[in-house]
């Protein structure tokens, strides 16, 4: 098997193999991967998308590849063929080693990201391990929304839950810094740790198909009257027909213990169903306890356990 620079590969290369990963994100975690499986091919056939091919007799078994934000890499997507057998491992092993070691070397690079939500905890965690990186356990969650999510009385004069607005997108990446300020979540997406890679990350999950379609009709803001600002906010995508996606939820720490995060989750968990949706999905850290506790007690299940990896110089 040939490890090989992605970008002498072309779209009819991979389109099988993306296909392939498609079935897969829908069958493990209710994801249309269509469009962020076109935007791979554009990409490809623009030969701008760093990463490695493992080739056998020209055929294309398995690919990563990743990306550059400014002093970070990020490893986008790594996926291989369950043609491959029992050289699966070795492969997913030989892609992620290519891979680190690139962003590593990178001139500038001084922080490197992974996500790999189809790969289980612990299989891939090898190749990062030995790289420096350090793993961190997320679960991926899921509600049936035929099932009422339960959902506390919430009532607060002070404290209005209306639906997002375009102009709460400022507003939202300053709440989205001030809630994560010393969180475990700002140790595996340091986005969260300023006001400028809040927007960004606000920008990617709004604007880009990589977390399934926005679905503002299932966004949700809490607005506090008399201080006339943002407390927290709820953020939905539509992963498939059937499947809406939490992308983000957070409420300031003062106002925590109040309700308010039950009531968002409730209020996107209504609007979701009212239009015919199955279930709603997210993920979040599993050292967040007191997180996962929560999304337990509101009717959310534990489907699936995959990592986060970071490294940093």
């Amino acid at each position: 098997m040939e490890i090989l620079d992605l970008r002498h590969f072309s779209s009819a290369d991979l389109r099988p193999l993306l296909e392939e990963e498609a079935e897969v994100w829908s069958r493990l975690l209710s994801w249309d991967y269509g469009g962020s499986t076109e935007m791979v091919l554009r990409y490809l056939d623009s030969r701008i998308l760093p990463g490695y091919a493992a080739v056998n007799r020209g055929r294309v078994h398995g690919y990563a590849f990743f990306v550059y934000e400014s002093t970070k890499g990020v490893v986008g997507d790594m996926f291989v063929s369950k043609e491959a057998g029992s050289s699966e491992g070795a492969i997913e092993a030989q892609l992620l080693r290519h891979s680190t070691e690139t962003l590593q070397q990178s001139p500038g690079i001084r922080r490197a990201e992974a996500q790999l939500l189809l790969h289980s905890s612990g299989s891939v965690a090898p190749a990062f391990l030995e790289s420096g990186f350090r793993q961190h356990p997320r679960l991926f969650m899921v509600a049936e929304l035929d099932r009422q999510l339960e959902a506390p009385g919430f009532a607060n004069s002070e404290i209005e839950i209306r639906p997002w607005q375009e102009n709460d997108y400022q507003p939202s990446a300053a709440l989205i810094t001030r809630c994560y300020g010393d969180h475990i979540d700002s140790e595996i997406n340091d986005q969260y740790r300023s006001v400028n890679g809040s927007l960004r990350f606000l920008h990617n999950i709004i604007r880009f198909p990589g977390c399934g379609q926005f679905d503002p009709e299932s966004s949700f803001v809490a607005y506090n009257r008399a201080l006339r600002g943002l407390v927290a906010v709820i953020l939905c995508s539509r992963i498939r027909h059937d499947a809406g996606h939490v992308t983000q939820v957070c409420v300031l720490p003062e106002y925590r213990s109040h309700g308010i995060g039950e009531a968002l989750m409730h209020r996107s968990a209504q609007a979701l169903k009212k239009r015919g949706l199955a279930k709603l999905t997210l993920t979040v850290t599993q050292a967040n306890e007191g997180a996962v506790h929560l999304y337990e007690r509101l009717g959310f299940e534990t489907k699936h356990v995959f990592d986060a990896f970071v490294w940093e110089m």
